[in-house]
């Protein structure tokens, strides 16, 4: 397949045939280019970013956009570093709307900030208090909040319930994605019976862990098994319909190398399937209640890795996803109605360019959103990955990424001409 890519005629001629109406209204949209309208809606000199690409960015009008912002860049963030909480108004000139700080987050997703599910009102993010990670819950019309006696990383869609792996190991084993401040006490221990994944009721604040390290260590077979392998939890999501949730099992070697098994399990821990079991995957979601898109090799022995679909059970079989057309290391979500892949992809060529695309499905083509330079002081823990989110209208994507000299900044695209929701 070729690349689809949205030229200017492909632009004008879709504009003046009145297929849609491109939302130009805004001074700070580009009119017709080579990729649709962009924005940036946030502003230095601080810096500003959301974090992973499965969480619920804008609320459910799609009219309030959640990010965070922070002094500093190009560093650890420590246990003292706090950030601000706020959300950007889409229509009263993208004003930023301070709500709150955290004082536990990583530059990689963030503190878990994102509105909860079946609210249009609520938001929930993590912090620390009293020597401890929690979750704060606000009410961001009331401005009434809530304390959660417990980190978050994935809320169930009717937004009751969360699961959350142990941030302490995951900041020993993987610094960016945990939270500095607390070392881990299982830090000697390659796979403790009292560290996992926990269950957390956030109506009630009750946790409970559901599956340890242990557990999972012992289950199945492990792809190079070797002594001194360090294995820990990361990247947990829920389905759809809330009934099960994804995680990955990792473990490290003394080499620092890692490998991947993709687990999944019901919210109490039980009915426990090892759904990609090769050693290799990467990022992933939900297309339905039964189908998870993820990234891995076809075997274990491939040069090359690509988007497979499968089924959610033990060993299931890989169907490649648009091979050589959707991008086979960006981060994967579904626009409503399963008919759009959002993707993106990591810094590539000498000027380390990002690209944010759309794939159909059906017709197998791709659609580019843009280039997105990033230069090379954002590498490794402290790196920009766009992480494309959608509004729940589909009419916009939302990344992060550096702009100018204003350093990591949220920018908008208006998608909506080319999905059919204008």
């Amino acid at each position: 397949m070729h690349n689809l890519q949205y030229d200017r005629r492909d632009f004008l001629a879709q504009l003046l045939s009145g297929v849609g109406a491109v939302a130009l209204s805004h001074p700070a949209f580009a009119k017709a280019a080579k990729f649709p309208p962009t924005r940036v809606i946030t502003r230095g000199p601080r810096h500003h970013w959301f974090g992973y690409y499965d969480k619920l960015q804008f609320d459910p009008s799609s009219r309030y956009v959640l990010g965070m912002e922070v002094a500093f860049e190009h560093r650890s963030p420590r246990a003292d570093d706090v950030i601000k909480i706020g959300m950007v108004d889409l229509q009263d000139q993208d004003r930023w709307i301070e709500l709150g700080e955290s004082s536990a987050w990583a530059w990689q997703q963030g503190c878990m900030l994102q509105w909860l599910p079946g609210s249009d009102s609520e938001i929930i993010w993590n912090d620390r208090e009293d020597g401890q990670f929690v979750s704060r819950i606000l009410d961001v019309k009331s401005g009434k909040g809530r304390t959660i006696p417990s980190p978050i990383y994935s809320v169930s869609p009717d937004g009751k319930t969360a699961v959350t792996p142990d941030f302490r190991r995951i900041q020993d084993v993987r610094p960016g994605y945990g939270y500095p401040g607390f070392p881990d006490p299982h830090f000697k221990d390659l796979a403790p019976k009292d560290s996992g994944i926990f269950h957390v009721d956030l109506e009630t604040g009750k946790t409970k862990m559901i599956l340890s390290l242990d557990e999972i260590s012992r289950m199945g077979t492990i792809p190079k098994q070797q002594k001194g392998i360090k294995h820990y939890f990361n990247h947990l999501l829920f389905s759809p319909d809330g009934s099960r949730f994804i995680t990955l099992h990792r473990w490290q070697y003394p080499n620092g190398k890692r490998l991947s098994r993709m687990i999944t399990a019901r919210p109490d821990g039980s009915d426990v399937r090892v759904v990609i079991d090769n050693g290799f995957v990467s990022h992933f979601i939900w297309r339905d209640p039964s189908h998870i898109l993820a990234q891995s090799k076809a075997t274990p022995e491939s040069r090359s890795w690509g988007d497979f679909l499968v089924r959610d059970v033990t060993q299931s079989k890989l169907e490649e996803i648009g091979k050589g057309v959707l991008d086979s290391g960006g981060h994967l979500t579904y626009l409503p109605g399963n008919e759009w892949i959002l993707n993106d992809t990591y810094p590539k060529g000498k000027d380390r360019i990002q690209t944010p695309h759309l794939y159909h499905v059906e017709k197998g083509k791709r659609i580019d959103l843009g280039h997105f330079p990033s230069p090379k002081v954002y590498t490794g823990e402290w790196r920009v990955d766009t992480h494309p989110r959608f509004s729940p209208d589909s009419r916009y994507v939302c990344i992060d990424s550096p702009h100018k000299n204003e350093g990591r900044q949220l920018h908008l695209i208006d998608i909506s001409q080319i999905v059919g929701t204008s």
